[in-house]
C-alpha cells in the first residue's frame, strides 16, 4: 500500500495506516493545506473551489471529507459530483472560482484515489505552488473558520452537459459534417464517468453509439489503463457490430485511445498525431509533446511547416512549454490532447470531436488514416524501485555510457539514436523507473528495451 506526495497532488491506496496510505486523515490534511494555501495566495477569506470526482468506489467518501474540510476553512464549494478531469478544468473559469480539486487516480486500479489540484485558470498548479502546499501539509498547522464564517456547498450536476456544449462551440468541430457521415462507434467507459460524458457527446454529434462498460459504478471491468492488452472486449465488439471504430477513455477521461474497424489499436500515441494533423491543416502552428512521446508528432508538425518541441513529462510541463512556444495543439503520447482553443488541459471529449470531424472530412477508414502516418513502434516497460537502488546514480551512469549520442537530461535521461530512442525516468505517480523505447519496428523497440534493462541491471549490479 502506498501514499505518493507530489507537486501535482497526493495519490494513494485506500485504507491502512495514516501517512502510508490515502486515509481519511490524509485526505483532510491535504485538502486543508490546499484550502489554506488558496486563502493565502488570493488573499480571500471565502475563496470558491470546484470539486468533482470520477466513479471510483472510494470517491464519495473522499469527496465528502475534502469538501467539508474546505467548508471548515470558510471556503465555498461548487460540487460537480460525478465528473471528469477536463470537466472540472472547464468549470473553474466558468464559475469564476479560485481553484479546483479533482478526485481521481486516473489510470490506476480501483484501490487508488487522489487529489489533483487546480489554480484559478483550471490548470494544474506549478511546481512552486505544489511544493508550498506539501510543506503546509507537513506542518499540519491550519486555522479553521469560526461558526459564522463557515463555507457552503452548492451542487451543480449539469456540468458534463455544459462541457459537451463548450466542445461543440469549437470552430474546428463540425457537428453537421459528423452527423452526415453516419458513424457507428463502440464506447468503453471502463465503468467510470467516461460512460456518462462520451455517449452524451456522441449523441449531440449524431453518432450511433454502442455502450460497453458505461455504468459509472467504479467496478473497473479490466485494467483501466487504455492499452491494447486490456481492450480485448472492445476490439471484439467493434468487429462484431461492424462499427467504424471503438473509443476507450481512462476513468477520469483525460486519456483517449481508438480501436480501428478491424479491431486493431489505432495506437494511443497516434491519438495526438491525428488530432494535430487535422488542427495543423486548418490552423498552421507549433506543437509540443513530452519526451516520452512518439517522433510521429514531430514529423507531422514538420509536414505542416510548424516547429515541434519536447517538454519534461507531466501535464503542467507540457502546458508551460506550449505557452512559451505558442503551440496551437499539444499533449502527451498516452492519449492526452491539449487544445488551447478549448482549455489548457488534456481532454478526451475535445479529442473525440476533432478526430470525428477529421475522419468525416477525409472520408476514409480509421485503419487507412493510421496507415497514412509515419510508422513508429514503442515499448513501455518499468523497473520496481527498492530502497537499496540508487536511482539517480544509475541514471548518471547510463548517461555517461551514451554521452557520445544525443542526450537530454531535462527529465531523467533520454538518448536519441538515428532511428530510435530510449527514455528513462522516475515516475511521479508510482514507485518505479519507466523505460520507454521507440524504433521503426516492434521487434527493434522491444530489443532496445531489453538491452536497456540489461544495461541498467549491470550498472546496478543486480
Amino acid at each position: 500500500m502506498t501514499l505518493i506526495k507530489s507537486i501535482s497532488g497526493i495519490r494513494g491506496t485506500i485504507g491502512g495506516s495514516v501517512g502510508d496510505n490515502l486515509t481519511p486523515i490524509d485526505a483532510v490534511k491535504f485538502a486543508s493545506a490546499y484550502g489554506s494555501w488558496l486563502k493565502k495566495e488570493y488573499k480571500k477569506e471565502h475563496p470558491v473551489v470546484v470539486v468533482g470526482r470520477d466513479a471510483r468506489i472510494s470517491g464519495s467518501m473522499i469527496q465528502q471529507l475534502v469538501m467539508n474540510s474546505l467548508v471548515g476553512l470558510g471556503i465555498h464549494v461548487v460540487d460537480l459530483d460525478l465528473s471528469t478531469t477536463p470537466t472540472v478544468e472547464v468549470a473553474v473559469p466558468l464559475e469564476k472560482a479560485d481553484g479546483g480539486i479533482i478526485l481521481t487516480a486516473s489510470h490506476n486500479p480501483k484501490q487508488w484515489n487522489a487529489l489533483k489540484l487546480l489554480n484559478h485558470k483550471g490548470e494544474f498548479l506549478n511546481g512552486a505552488n505544489g511544493a508550498e502546499i506539501l510543506k503546509m501539509a507537513e506542518q499540519d498547522d491550519f486555522s479553521f473558520a469560526e461558526v459564522d464564517d463557515l463555507g457552503s456547498i452548492i451542487t451543480k450536476t449539469d456540468y458534463i452537459d455544459i462541457h459537451v456544449d463548450e466542445v461543440l462551440k469549437l470552430p474546428l468541430v463540425d457537428a453537421e459534417k459528423i452527423k452526415k457521415a453516419g458513424f457507428k462507434v463502440v464506447v468503453d467507459g471502463v465503468n467510470s464517468t467516461g460512460g456518462i460524458a462520451v455517449p452524451a457527446l456522441l449523441e449531440k454529434l449524431g453518432v450511433e453509439t454502442i455502450a460497453l462498460y458505461c455504468t459509472p459504478n467504479g467496478q473497473f471491468p479490466h485494467n483501466p489503463e487504455p492499452l491494447k492488452e486490456h481492450l480485448t472486449d472492445l476490439s471484439e465488439l467493434v468487429v462484431k457490430e461492424k462499427a467504424d471504430f471503438g473509443i476507450v477513455v481512462d476513468p477520469d477521461v483525460d486519456r483517449l485511445a481508438f480501436i480501428d474497424e478491424t479491431g486493431e489499436m489505432f495506437g494511443e500515441e497516434y491519438t495526438l498525431v491525428a488530432c494535430a494533423d487535422y488542427v495543423l491543416s486548418k490552423t498552421p502552428g507549433n506543437t509540443v509533446s513530452n519526451l516520452s512521446s512518439s517522433r510521429a508528432l514531430r514529423d507531422i508538425t514538420n509536414k505542416h511547416n510548424g516547429i515541434y518541441e519536447a517538454s519534461a513529462v507531466g501535464e503542467v510541463n507540457v502546458v508551460e512549454k506550449m505557452k512559451a512556444n505558442n503551440a496551437i495543439i499539444g499533449g502527451e503520447g498516452n492519449g492526452g490532447i491539449i487544445y488551447p482553443a478549448s482549455h489548457y488541459g488534456r481532454d478526451s471529449l475535445v479529442g473525440i470531436a476533432l478526430f470525428l470531424t477529421y475522419l468525416a472530412e477525409k472520408k476514409m477508414t480509421v485503419s487507412a488514416l493510421k496507415a497514412s502516418y509515419p510508422s513508429y513502434f514503442m515499448s513501455k516497460n518499468k523497473i520496481q524501485l527498492t530502497p537499496a537502488l540508487d536511482v539517480d546514480g544509475i541514471l548518471k551512469s547510463f548517461h555517461k555510457k551514451y554521452e557520445s549520442e544525443e542526450v537530454s537530461t531535462v527529465d531523467g535521461v533520454k538518448v536519441d539514436f538515428t532511428e530510435s530512442w530510449v527514455h528513462l525516468r522516475k515516475s511521479n505517480t508510482e514507485p518505479i523507473i519507466r523505460i520507454y523505447t521507440e524504433a521503426l519496428s516492434q521487434e527493434k523497440a522491444d530489443n532496445l528495451a531489453s538491452d536497456t534493462i540489461n544495461v541498467l541491471k549491470e550498472i546496478a549490479g543486480i
